[in-house]
């Protein structure tokens, strides 16, 4: 494996781009969230695709679970920050985006995908997803088929594993943990 690439336990490769959020086009930079907010740093294949706006409208859709944890939501394809804009202009009943709640981070020369080992063979992104602590550290990844979305309430669950270990460093969650279950003490 190329140590460039991502690793569950190591240091998130850090990144600064063009992205999109409110309609403006910006940079984000990865680093900037270390010691302030977990981030679930999610790759999808294209812009104006059929699997992809479900998963990017419901990330949005239930954004305030994800910052009532003190976690930031990225979005990253390989289309660039023009496309980006374009799917957020056109309205959700029209086949766009609309309004979003977080930042969709143009890749296009496609440097983040390939440091997070997501290109597939054709040269655009895997439907990968990254939860990455405050430290900087990834805690947490999966990768999809193109075929197939990811499941926000996953997502949420698995989050709220990790900040509940991180708090209670003597107790484990057993599979299918929700907050409030009983975890196992080391």
């Amino acid at each position: 494996m190329n140590k460039n690439n991502a690793e569950i336990g190591k240091l998130a490769p850090d990144f600064e781009a063009a992205a999109v959020f409110d309609e403006e086009i910006g940079k984000v930079r990865l680093s900037d969230y270390r010691k302030k907010k977990y981030v679930v740093l999610f790759f999808y294949p294209l812009d104006f695709t059929f699997v992809c706006p479900t998963e990017i409208t419901s990330f949005s859709d239930r954004f305030k679970e994800f910052k009532s944890l003190d976690t930031e939501i990225l979005g990253v394809s390989v289309d660039s920050e023009y496309s980006h804009l374009a799917w957020l202009q056109i309205e959700r009943e029209e086949g766009g985006l609309g309004s979003l709640t977080y930042p969709l981070v143009s890749d296009l020369k496609k440097k983040i995908s390939s440091s997070y080992n997501m290109l597939n063979d054709s040269g655009v992104a895997l439907r990968g997803l990254f939860i990455i602590d405050k430290q900087g550290i990834i805690q947490y990844s999966t990768t999809n088929n193109l075929s197939f979305g990811r499941s926000v309430d996953e997502t949420l669950r698995i989050l709220q594993a990790i900040q509940y270990v991180t708090e209670n460093p003597d107790e484990v969650c057993p599979a299918g943990w929700e907050p409030g279950d009983e975890t196992i003490y080391l």
